[in-house]
C-alpha cells in the first residue's frame, strides 16, 4: 500500500549526532525490559518489536553527550514509555474500556514518590514495575523541584490517554487549538524535556523554572516534537490504531483539504513552533537569566539545556527516517530546499541542507509586515452564539459610577511628567460603555457587584490603551517593566482590607489600589493570592505585546492564542466568577484538563471575536500586529476574507468545544470527582457564568463605541498622520 502523502520538506536547522554509546544502550535496554517483563508473554512486545523500533538509536540521536549510564537510563525510559504507549492501547482504547483505563491510570502515580523512603505498593504489570525502577534509579541525581515538575508531566502524559479514549469513544476529531493543547500532555514531549534536564546534567533552575520564556521554549519544543511525529505516524495511527488525534486528520478535517495540504500545512505550523523556539532562546531567555541575577553556572545550565532540546529536534527527525514504527518513504526530496547537497551513504557531513524556501519565505513574512495599511471597515460574520444575552437591572447606576470612578482616579487626562498619556477623556469611555459589557457578563449581580466588575473591566481597557502608547511608541520596555513590577506593590496579599503601605503616583496605580481593596479584601487569603495571579499574568501579557511590536513580530499562531487569553484579560474575568463558587469545589478540579478545556474554548472564542470586530482598529489605525485574523493571513499567506473564514471556522470549533465539553465531558468528570449535588450545582452556576460572559461580550462588541469605522473617527479620536515619512509621530492606540 502506498504511503498517503509525500514527506514535506522539513526544516532541520541543526544536524543531527550520534553518541557512541548506542550499542551499549541498546543491549542495556533489551535486558531491562525483559526483566520488567515487556517482551516474551507480555501480549504486547517481542524482542523483534523493541529491536525494531530501536529505541537506543532514538535516544543516541536525541541525547549525543549524554554519558554511557546516563544514555542507558534514558533509553529505559523512552522503552517504558513507549510501552505503555502500546500497552494502554491493546488494554483500553482498541476495547474503548474507559472505566477499566482509569482505574490502571489511578494507581501509576503512587510509584512516583517525592521521598523514596515512602515506598511502593507491589506492582501488578509490567508498566508498573518499570516505573517504579526507573523513578528510583533517576530521582536521587535531581533536585525536589525537579522530582514535582517531572512527577506531574509523567502524569499529565498518562491521564490525558484518556481524553484520547474519549475521542474514539464518541468518532471525534479534536479542533487544531484543543488538538495542540492537548497533544503536549498525551504526546509526551514536557516530559522528554524534563529528561533533557536529567541526561545534560543541566537542571533549569527551580526560580526560572515556571517563567513564561522557559515555558515557552518546552512548549515549542513539545509542538514540534509531537507535530513531527504526527506527520510520521498518520498511516499507522489513521489505518491501524483508528486513531482520531493526528495533526494531519485535525487540519485536514478542520480546512477541508486534501491529505497532502494538510500535511505541509502541519510541517509550516511544526516550522513556526520551530522558529518559535529561536525567537524566545535569542531574545527572551538571556534577558531572563540576568533579571533573576543567576548565576554563570546557573547560565550556563540553561544555555546547555536550550541546547538539549534543540538536539532532540533534531535527533528526534533523523530516528523518524529510520525507525520501522513510522511511514519514512519518499521522505528526502530536496525541491524545496535552499541548499541542497549530495546524498547517499558516507554524505551526511557534507549536508548543508539547512532551511528550505518555504519557511524562510514564512520567516520573511514574520518580520516584514507593513503596518498601517488602508483595510476598510471590519467584515463580520454571522457569529454563532447559542446563549441567549441577558442584561443587568444596575446598568445605568453602573455606567454613571465608571464615569465618577475613572474621573476620581485620574483616567481622564493626563498623567504628570508622562508625554502622551492623554489617552482618554469622559466622551470617549462613555462610548466605550463597559459597564454594558458588565451587565451581560453578570446580569444577576447586585449594584455594587456591578460596578465593582465594571471598574475591573474600565481599569484593564485603559491599561490595555495606556501601555502601547506611553511605551510602545517611543519603545521603552524598560520602562514598562518597572511600571509592570510596579504594580504588584497594590496587590498585597495579606491584610488586603487594609491596603498597600505603597503611594499610587498615577492613575493605573490609585485604580489599582482602590479596585484591589474592595475585591480581595474579603476573599481568603488563597483566593486573593489567584486572583493576583490572574491580574499578574494580564499586566505580564501587555509586555510580551510591546516586545512584538517593536520587533515588528507578528505571533507565532500557537504562542498568539494562549498568550491572547491573557492580554485580553479572561482571566481575570474568570478568577472573579471561579471565587463566587469555587469554595465549595476540589481545587484539583480546576487543574483537569477538562476545565482547561473549557475555560480556554470560552476565552479564545471571545478573543477571536473580538479581534474580527477590531481588526480595522488594529490594522488600519493602529498598526497592531496582535489581532487573530492578521495572524492567520499572515500563516496561511492568504488575503483577509480568507482569513477570517479561517478564524470564523475557528470561533465555531471552539464553541462545538465548550458545548461539547459541558455536554460530554463534564459529567465524566463529575463522576470522576464523586461531586455531590451541591458541588453539582456549583459547576452548572459556573458554566452558566461563562455563557452569561460570551454572550454578553457579543452584545457589547455590536453596541459599543469602539470598534466601527465611524467610532474610529470621532472627535475625541487624536488625529494620526498618515503618509511618507510620517511613521515615525504615529500614536498607537492599541488594546482589545
Amino acid at each position: 500500500m502506498t504511503q498517503p502523502y509525500e514527506l514535506p520538506d522539513f526544516y532541520t536547522p541543526y544536524p543531527a549526532r550520534l553518541s557512541p554509546h548506542v550499542a551499549e544502550a541498546r543491549d542495556h535496554s533489551t535486558r531491562w525490559a525483559r526483566g520488567m517483563g515487556m517482551l516474551e508473554g507480555s501480549g504486547i512486545w517481542e524482542e523483534s518489536d523493541l529491536a525494531a523500533h530501536d529505541y537506543a538509536l532514538l535516544c543516541g540521536y536525541t541525547h549525543p553527550d549524554a554519558s554511557a549510564p546516563a544514555l542507558s537510563l534514558v533509553t529505559d525510559w523512552y522503552v517504558w514509555v513507549f510501552f505503555f504507549d502500546d500497552h494502554f492501547l491493546e488494554c483500553f482504547k482498541r476495547t474503548q474500556d474507559r472505566a477499566g483505563g482509569k482505574a490502571y491510570l489511578d494507581r501509576l502515580p503512587l510509584f512516583m514518590p517525592m521521598d523514596l523512603s515512602e515506598g511502593t505498593p507491589e506492582p501488578a504489570n509490567p508498566v508498573e514495575a518499570g516505573l517504579a525502577d526507573l523513578w528510583a534509579r533517576t530521582v536521587p541525581h535531581m533536585s525536589l523541584p525537579w522530582r514535582a515538575r517531572f512527577a506531574e508531566s509523567t502524569e499529565n502524559l498518562l491521564n490525558e490517554s484518556l481524553w484520547e479514549l474519549s475521542n474514539i469513544n464518541i468518532g471525534r476529531v479534536p479542533n487544531p487549538v484543543e488538538y495542540v493543547e492537548m497533544r503536549r500532555k498525551v504526546g509526551g514531549a514536557p516530559w522528554s524535556a524534563g529528561l533533557v534536564e536529567y541526561a545534560a546534567g543541566a537542571e533549569v533552575p527551580a526560580v526560572i523554572a515556571g517563567s513564561r520564556p522557559m515555558a515557552v521554549l518546552r512548549d515549542a519544543f513539545s509542538d514540534g516534537v509531537h507535530l513531527r511525529n504526527d506527520l510520521f505516524s498518520y498511516e499507522r495511527e489513521t489505518r491501524d490504531e483508528g486513531e482520531l488525534s493526528n495533526g494531519v486528520l485535525v487540519l485536514e478535517h478542520f480546512l477541508g483539504c486534501s491529505t497532502q495540504e494538510a500535511a505541509e500545512a502541519v510541517n509550516d505550523l511544526l516550522t513556526s513552533r520551530l522558529q518559535q523556539f529561536e525567537n524566545t532562546a535569542l531574545t527572551e531567555v538571556p534577558a531572563l537569566c540576568a533579571e533573576y541575577g543567576l548565576t554563570p553556572g546557573e547560565c550556563a545550565d540553561v544555555a546547555a539545556y536550550a541546547k538539549g532540546l534543540q538536539d532532540w529536534q533534531s535527533g528526534g527527525h533523523e530516528w523518524h527516517m529510520r525507525s520501522s514504527r513510522y511511514m519514512n518513504k519518499a521522505g528526502t526530496g530536496t525541491s524545496g530546499q535552499l541548499f541542497p547537497g549530495p546524498t547517499g551513504l558516507g554524505t551526511s557531513a557534507a549536508d548543508v541542507r539547512l532551511t528550505t524556501r518555504r519557511a524562510e519565505a514564512a520567516r520573511a513574512r514574520t518580520f516584514t509586515h507593513v503596518p498601517y495599511q488602508r483595510v476598510g471597515p471590519s467584515l463580520l460574520p454571522d457569529f454563532d452564539m447559542p446563549f441567549p444575552a441577558r442584561s443587568n437591572p444596575h446598568l445605568d447606576e453602573a455606567r454613571a459610577h465608571v464615569l465618577e470612578w475613572a474621573a476620581a482616579m485620574g483616567m481622564l487626562g493626563p498623567q504628570p511628567g508622562v508625554p502622551q498619556s492623554d489617552v482618554w477623556d469622559a466622551e470617549r469611555l462613555a462610548g466605550f460603555d463597559l459597564a454594558l459589557c458588565s451587565s451581560g457578563l453578570g446580569p444577576g449581580s447586585d449594584a455594587e457587584e456591578l460596578k465593582l466588575s465594571a471598574c475591573w473591566l474600565t481599569w484593564g481597557t485603559y491599561g490595555d490603551d495606556y501601555y502601547p502608547v506611553v511605551y510602545g511608541y517611543p519603545r521603552d520596555l524598560a520602562g514598562a517593566k518597572a511600571t509592570t513590577e510596579r504594580l504588584k506593590l497594590f496587590m498585597p496579599v495579606e491584610d488586603a482590607a487594609a491596603g498597600s503601605a505603597a503611594v499610587p503616583v498615577n492613575a493605573l496605580e490609585r485604580g489599582l489600589a482602590d479596585l484591589w481593596v474592595r475585591t480581595a479584601g474579603p476573599m481568603p487569603e488563597e483566593g486573593r493570592r489567584k486572583f493576583r495571579t490572574a491580574v499578574e499574568e494580564m499586566t505580564a501579557s501587555w509586555l510580551w505585546e510591546l516586545a512584538n511590536q517593536a520587533q515588528n513580530r507578528i505571533p507565532d499562531p500557537v504562542d498568539y492564542v494562549e498568550m491572547r487569553r491573557h492580554t485580553f484579560g479572561s482571566g481575570m474575568t474568570k478568577s472573579l466568577a471561579r471565587l463566587r463558587h469555587g469554595h465549595t469545589l476540589p481545587e484539583e478540579l480546576f487543574r483537569s484538563g477538562t476545565m482547561a478545556s473549557l475555560e480556554n474554548a470560552a476565552s479564545d472564542y471571545a478573543c477571536l471575536l473580538n479581534d474580527v470586530f477590531s481588526y480595522q482598529k488594529e490594522i488600519e489605525v493602529e498598526g497592531e500586529v496582535h489581532n487573530g485574523v492578521l495572524v492567520v493571513q499572515n500563516f496561511f499567506g492568504c488575503d483577509y476574507p480568507t482569513g477570517l473564514r479561517i478564524v470564523d471556522d475557528l470561533m465555531r470549533s471552539r464553541m462545538s468545544q465548550f458545548q461539547h465539553v459541558v455536554a460530554h465531558e463534564l459529567p465524566v468528570l463529575c463522576d470522576d470527582f464523586e461531586l455531590d449535588g451541591g458541588q453539582r450545582a456549583a459547576l452548572d452556576g459556573y458554566v452558566r457564568d461563562l455563557e452569561n460572559w460570551l454572550s454578553g461580550i457579543l452584545v457589547w462588541h455590536r453596541d459599543c463605541h469602539r470598534y466601527a469605522e465611524a467610532d474610529l473617527h470621532r472627535p475625541f479620536a487624536l488625529p494620526v498622520p498618515t503618509g511618507l515619512g510620517t511613521s515615525a509621530a504615529r500614536l498607537v492606540f492599541a488594546g482589545a
